[in-house]
């Protein structure tokens, strides 16, 4: 959820790669989180991109500021912004084709 919410939406391919996470386990708690609203997704070609639902968007940004200095979460960020610099991510690739470079700053 920390992923989501500092990047705006990741691709379930690359939540499993950051946090080495079996496509089953990711795709049960996606699920989980977006049958209860918290979550959204939209279609872009084969992939799912999962962002925070707008209407709970202020509480999970509340949460996320009380752990923002937590290491686990603060090492699957830089995780993901190797990941995206190498160009080795779903949405990277996406933000390639809208020309949307976004790297975001820990």
């Amino acid at each position: 959820m920390n992923l989501i919410y500092r990047n705006k939406e990741m691709c379930i391919s690359d939540l499993e790669l950051i946090l080495d996470f079996t496509q089953t386990k990711t795709s049960r708690q996606l699920g989980t989180l977006k049958n209860s609203g918290v979550l959204r997704y939209k279609k872009i070609d084969q992939w799912a991109y999962y962002f925070i639902n707008e209407t709970y968007y202020e509480i999970i940004a509340q949460l996320f500021t009380f752990l923002e200095k937590d290491p686990l979460l603060l090492k699957d960020q830089e995780e993901y912004r190797t990941l995206y610099s190498n160009n080795e991510l779903a949405v990277r690739k996406l933000h390639n084709k809208l020309k949307i470079y976004h790297l975001p700053e820990l």
